[in-house]
């Protein structure tokens, strides 16, 4: 069982790996860069502080009535804070990325958004608590959000985003955590 846990765990890094060389890669023709950082809570008692670095490609697609569809991509580090007194790890870092899909307004000096993507992430343990175990340290990473770029040159970034973190039953326990966050984001 253990070995098991440990290929999964280095074919997860590997793919994790290709994934950041080819983001990379394709992002030294990229139209924009940005950093983004993020505050949340979760069920349980967990806070949550992410570091996210965000490529945008220009991409653009179906317009419709002034908005249209657009991805970036995402990659984040993550710290968790857990408070509870029965912690087992109360420190865990969270590393990943996803793909963002947008509904966004296509001209202004505010164009806001609706906003969802699914990811993948890796976490550093899976022991949150005596009772509360991950089984596995990949775990997939669902999100919806809403938010607003503004500027002149839409150069800032706010939004809100509700992200539910499990390895969406592939193996048990899968106890999950729901965040609710907030982002605010620089592009370059």
């Amino acid at each position: 069982m253990r070995s098991k846990q440990t290929s999964v765990q280095g074919n997860f890094v590997r793919a994790l790996l290709f994934c950041a060389l080819t983001i990379g890669s394709a992002a030294a023709h990229a139209d924009q860069f940005g950093v983004q950082i993020a505050g949340g809570v979760a069920d349980h008692d967990i806070k949550k502080a992410d570091l996210g670095f965000v490529w945008d490609p220009g991409l653009t697609w179906w317009e419709i009535d002034g908005y249209h569809f657009t991805v970036v991509g995402e990659a984040h580090a993550a710290y968790w804070d857990i408070r509870e007194s029965n912690a087992a790890h109360p420190n865990i870092w969270e590393f990943g990325v996803t793909p963002v899909f947008r509904f966004i307004k296509s001209s202004g000096w505010i164009r806001p958004y609706i906003e969802g993507g699914v990811g993948v992430r890796l976490l550093s343990h899976v022991r949150e608590t005596e009772d509360r175990t991950f089984s596995s340290s990949f775990q997939f990473a669902d999100m919806l959000g809403v938010g607003a770029q503004l500027g002149d040159h839409q150069q800032y970034q706010a939004g809100f985003r509700f992200q539910h973190l499990s390895n969406a039953g592939i193996d048990h326990p899968n106890p999950g955590a729901n965040f609710s966050e907030i982002y605010l984001q620089y592009n370059f």
